[in-house]
């Protein structure tokens, strides 16, 4: 399956559908992650606070791919800021990957009450020079808080992964990342759990009516969504099939009346887990 890439500012290639692994952890943890390789996953996220970067890094050895072949990305927490604990706490998320470098390293959250991510974001800056990761970026940051990174340290992030999805797409802050060249991930990319839905997002009538005109389920619809937007989602799926459809996105193309149909499904405070990057204080 070939493949389409994204390719962030600095040259860096991204395939334009990534892996999820929050949650896996363990045995079960590194057979779902090395299904996911075998089903022509490239790019795997993972994040210090999740405490499963070993089980990345053993599903990787497992994998029988080569390193080079992979990329690898994690986050930092909020609990590690300052900046020599931001820059320890990366070299410790090698050390537990067992990793000469991450592909990517991100800020998870901004926590503006704390008032520290400037400071954590000169330190993944510098892991970047010091050849300990291959680019930066953030997670969950707003506009307010990607300007006052770029006003205190003349850079700006080349990737803000965000939680998107077709009841909570954020088109104001994807429309400034486009903008500023920053390349938009999507973390539950399909929803999840919490959102008191009586059912899925990929078991809405408009979701079903489109799988049924192109032959898709709707996981795959919303996915293919995200994909012309210019989002990169990162879907996690213990199901091997399930890995293997949500790949499989390529083949087909939405027009442009049926992007702004699933558009307007949009809903006010439709977050999975009403963490809005304003309040939120992430340790």
């Amino acid at each position: 399956m070939q493949i389409p890439t994204i390719t962030l500012r600095d040259g860096l290639s991204l395939p334009a559908v990534g892996f999820g692994t929050s949650g896996l952890k363990g045995p079960a943890g590194i057979e779902t992650i090395d299904t996911a390789i075998a089903n022509g996953y490239r790019l795997i996220d993972t994040a210090y606070n999740y405490e499963n970067e070993g089980t990345v890094g053993q599903a990787v050895k497992r994998s029988g791919i080569a390193r080079s072949q992979l990329l690898l990305s994690s986050k930092l927490p909020g609990r590690h800021h300052k900046y020599k604990q931001a820059i320890t706490a990366i070299q410790e998320s090698l050390y537990r990957a067992g990793l000469d470098y991450y592909d990517l390293y991100l800020i998870h959250w901004p926590n503006p009450k704390r008032g520290e991510y400037v400071e954590a974001w000169q330190a993944l800056l510098d892991a970047k020079r010091f050849g300990l990761v291959r680019a930066v970026g953030v997670s969950n940051f707003l506009p307010e808080h990607l300007e006052k990174l770029q006003q205190q340290t003349g850079e700006l992030p080349e990737i803000n992964q965000i939680e998107l999805h077709p009841l909570f797409s954020q088109p104001e802050l994807q429309k400034y990342d486009q903008d500023h060249e920053i390349v938009t991930e999507a973390w539950s990319p399909l929803g999840g759990v919490g959102m008191g839905l009586s059912q899925p997002i990929r078991e809405l009538p408009l979701v079903k009516r489109l799988g049924e005109k192109y032959g898709k389920n709707g996981g795959q619809i919303i996915l293919r969504w995200e994909h012309q937007l210019g989002v990169l989602p990162l879907p996690l799926s213990h199901d091997p099939r399930r890995q293997a459809q949500n790949l499989d996105i390529f083949d087909f193309s939405l027009t442009d009346d049926e992007m702004q149909e699933i558009i307007n499904l949009d809903q006010d405070n439709a977050r999975v887990s009403q963490q809005d990057p304003q309040t939120h204080e992430e340790l």
